[in-house]
């Protein structure tokens, strides 16, 4: 043991130099008491206040509007939900961003750098469900917590669910749900159309499911290839299906909005109803003004403090631009790792985090959410809407009909 006036004459210098190299020097001499010298294998003060979030997303590519979506939204809610501090239970927060480039591969090599070399204690994303299907074992092979944003297949938290893995992102079945609480009643006749594979599937057999709960007769289950730009042939066997309603499932650019407008199947009695989408999609949905269906989130929607910050911070920061469908999600995801940290004090521990997270509520942009006991999916609001033409606006506007209550929208438990 080093004598006292040695030790303050080695803190003095260490002072008077840079600050850079007192977290490596914190080993040789503790600042407790005693001044006794750490052993060897206690981590570094600075590791033990630091927590580490490891983000995937889709930053290029395809999905790169999502993928950005999430990320400024994930920023924004840390700073909402640490009064703009970064800090949390004493400990700072640091953020790792990561292109899976919606790529399952891709998102596996980065999900395990993010565990093996940046450490992270936690994983957020992604905004593939086929990325995040592929990184799901990897949470529960490290132990750690991975809050699932903005992806939405039901197996998520279905048949590949596993108890690490919670999801404040809606999933197929809670939009189908809505959907169906739009349109469905007794003695409706509705045709579906949608991409043929998960995404599409899943949504098609909750909707069904939903639909029919409801008294509404699914005349057709139209399936179209999900790099189609010709829907001619799926659209003449909904016109001759004759449903009252046809409510489509879609997600990409090759949208069947224009041919389904072409196709005059309005004009032949067929009233159209999907989910609004973000802000670029809608600007294609001109044909389907007037249309009656559901939304995730659109800003004018919510009516509640949080989301009035994000509108005003997302406008000051973003070049005067607006939060669109995915942007409440990565807050959403942010608030729910601060709350959890809030309560564990501070604890990253993924066995302990899962004890605090289940049956959490916290507070987000769209309301109360609660991470469901059984399955980790958060149980949300959602939206009735009517797309109307607006002054000033160059897109369809999601107009709110009714808000559809967390409990109404709350999907089956499935894994």
């Amino acid at each position: 043991m080093k004598s006292l006036s040695l030790r303050w004459s080695f803190l003095s210098v260490l002072l008077a130099g840079t600050m850079v190299f007192s977290a490596a020097c914190s080993n040789s001499e503790s600042s407790s008491g005693d001044e006794k010298p750490k052993d060897e294998g206690t981590p570094e003060a600075s590791e033990q206040e630091t927590v580490k979030i490891g983000v995937l997303a889709s930053l290029t590519g395809a999905l790169e509007s999502y993928g950005l979506q999430t990320k400024q939204g994930f920023e924004l809610g840390l700073d909402y939900a640490t009064d703009g501090t970064m800090e949390v239970a004493g400990k700072k927060i640091e953020v790792v961003f990561e292109d899976t480039e919606t790529k399952p591969e891709v998102a596996v090599q980065k999900a395990t750098k993010l565990l093996e070399e940046d450490e992270v204690d936690f994983l957020v994303g992604s905004s593939s469900s086929g990325d995040t299907l592929a990184v799901l074992p990897l949470a529960e092979e490290y132990e750690k917590i991975m809050v699932v944003e903005p992806a939405v297949a039901d197996s998520i938290t279905g048949s590949e669910f596993n108890p690490f893995v919670f999801r404040t992102a809606r999933n197929s079945s809670q939009d189908a749900i809505a959907g169906a609480a739009a349109i469905a009643g007794d003695g409706v006749k509705i045709a579906t159309l949608a991409p043929d594979y998960s995404f599409g599937i899943d949504g098609v057999t909750a909707f069904k499911e939903a639909a029919e709960k409801l008294g509404a007769d699914i005349v057709l289950e139209e399936y179209a290839d999900p790099a189609a730009t010709d829907f001619t042939a799926n659209i003449q066997k909904i016109i001759e299906s004759k449903p009252d309603y046809l409510f489509v499932i879609w997600a990409g650019a090759n949208s069947p909005w224009n041919q389904i407008s072409d196709m005059k199947l309005q004009e032949k009695g067929i009233k159209i109803s999907t989910g609004a989408p973000d802000i670029a999609a809608l600007a294609t949905m001109e044909p389907l003004i007037g249309m009656e269906g559901f939304s995730v989130y659109y800003h004018g929607l919510p009516t509640n403090d949080i989301n009035d910050w994000l509108v005003k911070e997302h406008q000051a920061r973003y070049d005067g631009t607006i939060p669109d469908l995915f942007t409440p999600g990565g807050m959403s995801a942010a608030i729910s790792i601060v709350e959890a940290l809030k309560k564990s004090e501070g604890d990253t521990d993924g066995n302990a985090l899962i004890d605090v997270m289940e049956g959490m509520s916290f507070e987000t942009p769209k309301g109360t959410m609660t991470f469901r006991a059984e399955d980790h999916q958060a149980l949300q609001t959602m939206y009735a809407i009517k797309l109307e033409k607006q002054d000033g606006v160059d897109y369809p506007v999601p107009v709110l009909v009714r808000e559809l209550a967390p409990e109404e929208t709350a999907p089956p438990v499935r894994n």
